[in-house]
């Protein structure tokens, strides 16, 4: 694992807030997530970065070097991006800068947008923050914005104004288990069967977690806080046997993990495309569509159960 710019935000953050609690409510993400992430930096770097004090965390003297450092080149990264960006699409009527979270459609519409396209630039602009994402366009740093959302979430809550936004597709939410899980040859399972069970999600700063423990409260309990880890460490857990996962029906294959459908859907999934209201984005939702349903296509056990459930899968255009 080597050292990368968003380690250094995170490092900063802690700095700026004077404890791991503040800087977590800052980024949108758990507590015992933000403290796992600056463990395994600290790793990295060959020792700690911050020490308890009486009004709150103080940097070390390695601390206090990294700081000096990220805050010289998060900012100078930062301007670097803007100015390619600039200086790539000068003269040019046509870019596609897109904003991503975790989703599994973003590759095949770049591939895509590039061969309808030649020539014309495409870069992404790929993090777990929705709210960032729907800022840069507004801000006319990012062209579009594909994001996802709970049934009735609306990325970027308030801050969305001035956007237009077209649904894409929406799935229903199903639950990884480890295959030796005694469910996980199960056709579909109950959310309330997995009542005792170690929740592990990847992070987000829309209203899923909220809808996640309103479904659970429906089937009658509460889930045990969920730890919030990035994707590879989510797949780790689950494949280990020490936590489930809620996860896309698109997901990938991982070995030794099971995607098993919650029966009755008690929670969906929405990826949107969003623009400035100003702009056309026709092709590129159309591109985004086919993306999509190629994956479908590669993923039968899906197909299958879309076959069923007419609600789901793609949103013709209006």
């Amino acid at each position: 694992m080597e050292l990368e710019l968003r380690h250094l935000r995170l490092v900063c953050a802690i700095a700026d807030a004077g404890s791991v609690t503040k800087a977590a409510a800052v980024l949108g993400i758990a507590q015992p997530a933000l403290a796992t992430q600056l463990r395994r930096v600290e790793r990295m770097l060959g020792g700690p970065l911050f020490v308890r004090g009486r009004r709150g965390v103080l940097p070390t003297e390695l601390g206090d070097l990294v700081l000096a450092r990220a805050r010289v080149l998060i900012p100078a990264v930062s301007g670097l991006h803007d100015e390619v960006s600039v200086l790539a699409t000068a003269g040019d009527d046509v870019r596609f800068r897109i904003g991503a979270t975790n989703g599994p459609i973003v590759a095949g519409l770049v591939q895509r947008l590039a061969d309808a396209y030649p020539g014309r630039p495409v870069s992404v602009h790929s993090t777990w923050s929705e709210n960032e994402i729907v800022r840069m366009v507004q801000d006319g740093r990012l062209d579009y914005a594909l994001v996802g959302a709970c049934a009735t979430g609306r990325p970027g809550s308030d801050d969305a104004t001035g956007l237009s936004w077209r649904v894409i597709c929406v799935d229903p939410v199903w639950v990884l288990l480890d295959e030796h899980h005694p469910l996980a040859a199960r056709d579909e399972v109950g959310l309330g069967e997995l009542a005792g069970e170690q929740w592990v999600s990847a992070p987000g700063d829309g209203c899923f977690n909220e809808c996640f423990a309103a479904a659970c409260a429906r089937a009658g309990f509460a889930p045990r806080f969920p730890y919030e880890m990035d994707a590879g460490a989510v797949f780790d857990l689950v494949t280990s046997g020490r936590a489930v996962a809620l996860c896309q029906a698109t997901v990938r294959d991982v070995p030794g993990a099971v995607a098993v459908p919650l029966a009755g859907s008690p929670l969906s999934w929405r990826h949107l495309l969003g623009w400035d209201s100003h702009a056309s984005a026709a092709d590129v939702a159309a591109l985004a569509t086919a993306s999509y349903l190629e994956i479908v296509a590669r993923r039968p056990r899906y197909a299958a159960w879309l076959a069923g459930h007419p609600g789901f899968g793609a949103v013709r255009a209006p």
